[in-house]
């Protein structure tokens, strides 16, 4: 983040109140734009390469619009004088110096809520202008989350022989909901949570036996690959003591008590048979078969948060039936010991593939890893930090303002500033990534140089973070067949696309997941998926497509994607549906 193009730099005068003067003269001038609703007055505060990013606070949406003329437009549909008022600077934390740029945080009221800001300023033409600008509703009026001041005063039971177990208890196992998630990975709990304290009655259906078992019941070694200070749930923060990667039993432990600690509403062993969704009452008549026998329930409302990543992609490959050994997509993987001593072939050289191919190596397996096309590659220590900057590290911002910071970078912005940072690493990187090309591994710097983060946001997958299987790639220890897909099965293993066989006791197909409206599709049919936009890719908005937002359909909304993003954008699915509600 330099300075502009004309090389102005801050003045001597400007810097000398520091960054509290600088954003409070600034809040100033923007409250009295606000007040009003001067539209070239707020734009006049704002650098002429400019980002504003509106999650419902202005526009009731998620958006992002860029340039002073895009947000003149957005200004004059949405603002009046009412807008945005009660505009105060937070000094809790910040504001700050980053570098040339000015870090701060806002307060304010809409006439829906409260809300809150995060402003980037830079020096540009001799004065102090918004490079980025982010305002988002908090808070209802009237349904604010029950938390502070707003935190209940407990159970009253008086004379009563039932408590407050009793009578959870019966709530639970009475539900019939105002919301259904399906799922309770980290985005299903993460906006259960957040209805839940907004007073919603919100039901999660899980098919497995316990909480956490999405994580619980993958391969044994998995362990996280983004830091603990990114991680967290809403509301709920990890102890101090937390390891940066979590390994995958300790997170699906900490989901099981997560659930009990917020009352999520659960039905565990519980999956949706049927769905019909009546127009006209605004209702679903959902069937769920359940421990205790056939449940019907009627929502107004379903997210499905059976993740972003969607249906296992298990590709119809010829001869299958002639195969004598086994076979199975990377999701159904594990435990690896059983395949000491044997062959197994990996089939994707993504992050399941490599995970899967080192875990079965380590087990005492003869591994090929199988790549298919070019994929892009980070290691852990270098690529994690320049992924999540200083923000979501040991000493960073608390994490309510590091999300501020996060969600005040739109996408798009995301995407640019990446293009330095998968630079940046691959310099660092340098001796692994020689080392892959000389054993003839295909990389790249992803789509159109952006790494990670444009795979991630685009589909999902795409790369591999390095924990070990770069390494054994590059000395031998886990072969390669590069370049060529699957052809067949044989009888004793498969053939590739160029004519090579490879013996195999096991194979693994590490072909990645579909789109998540496959997902849609098998569990609520044609007629409801046919509505629903693809999740992910960044649309012409600037926003993720199908998440955190109305989805086409009035009763169906979407809830996936990392522990980070659900933690940030679970607040503003939940206000949404709360809004409505209430409506």
């Amino acid at each position: 983040m330099g300075t502009d193009s004309a090389g102005s730099e801050p003045a001597a005068s400007s810097m000398a109140g520091g960054a509290a003067a600088v954003f409070q003269t600034w809040r100033n001038r923007l409250q009295a734009a606000l007040t009003v609703a001067d539209v070239d007055g707020v734009v006049s505060l704002l650098a002429r390469d400019c980002w504003w990013r509106d999650l419902l606070a202005l526009t009731w949406d998620l958006g992002v619009y860029r340039g002073r003329d895009s947000v003149a437009a957005m200004l004059n549909r949405h603002l009046s004088p009412d807008s945005i008022t009660n505009l105060h600077m937070v000094t809790e934390f910040g504001p700050r110096f980053q570098g040339d740029v000015v870090e701060g945080f806002l307060t304010f009221e809409t006439p829906q809520g409260y809300g809150r800001g995060a402003v980037r300023l830079k020096f540009e033409d001799g004065e102090w202008v918004a490079w980025t600008v982010m305002t988002e509703l908090d808070d209802l009026h009237g349904h604010e989350r029950r938390i502070g001041p707003y935190r209940s005063r407990g159970p009253r039971h008086e004379k009563s022989a039932r408590n407050w177990r009793d009578e959870r208890e019966d709530h639970v196992r009475n539900a019939d909901p105002d919301v259904v998630v399906v799922g309770a990975g980290q985005g299903g709990l993460a906006v259960a949570a957040n209805l839940g304290l907004m007073g919603v009655d919100t039901l999660i259906l899980e098919k497995s036996e316990r909480v956490g078992d999405g994580w619980r019941k993958r391969y044994h070694s998995l362990v996280l690959h983004d830091p603990v200070w990114a991680d967290a749930l809403p509301y709920m923060p990890y102890p101090a003591s937390w390891p940066v990667y979590c390994p995958k039993d300790k997170i699906a432990d900490w989901f099981e008590s997560y659930a009990s600690a917020m009352e999520l509403n659960v039905w565990t062993s519980a999956e949706m048979t049927s769905s019909d969704y009546d127009e006209a009452a605004g209702r679903w008549t959902l069937h769920v078969r359940t421990p205790d026998g056939e449940r019907t329930i009627h929502p107004r409302d379903v997210i499905l948060a059976t993740g972003a990543a969607g249906e296992p992609n298990v590709p119809d490959v010829p001869g299958k039936d002639t195969y004598n050994g086994v076979s199975y997509h990377s999701s159904q993987h594990s435990d690896a010991t059983d395949w000491a001593g044997k062959k197994a072939v990996v089939i994707g050289a993504c992050n399941s593939g490599h995970d899967i191919a080192q875990d079965l190596y380590e087990a005492g397996a003869d591994v090929t890893l199988v790549q298919r096309s070019s994929t892009h590659i980070i290691s852990q220590e270098h690529g994690i930090p320049a992924i999540f900057g200083s923000n979501f590290v040991e000493g960073g911002p608390p994490t309510a303002y590091a999300d501020l910071l996060a969600a005040g970078t739109p996408w798009p912005l995301v995407l640019e500033m990446a293009k330095d940072g998968v630079k940046d690493t691959a310099r660092k990187d340098a001796d692994l990534l020689a080392a892959l090309d000389a054993v003839g591994f295909q990389r790249n710097d992803g789509p159109d140089g952006t790494g990670l983060m444009g795979y991630a946001l685009a589909y999902g997958g795409g790369y591999y973070i390095d924990v070990g299987c770069s390494r054994l790639i590059a000395d031998g220890k886990v072969k390669l067949a590069q370049g060529s897909g699957l052809a067949e099965f044989t009888p004793d293993g498969v053939r590739l696309e160029d004519g090579r066989t490879l013996r195999a006791d096991l194979v693994v197909l590490a072909t990645g997941y579909r789109n998540m409206r496959e997902t849609a599709r098998r569990l609520f049919g044609d007629v409801v998926a046919d509505r629903l936009p693809l999740v992910l890719g960044i649309g012409e908005d600037g926003e993720l497509g199908g998440l955190y937002r109305r989805t086409g359909h009035p009763g169906f909304w979407y809830m996936g994607g990392p522990l980070a993003w659900v933690r940030i954008y679970s607040k503003h699915l939940a206000l949404q549906i709360t809004a409505k509600h209430a409506a």
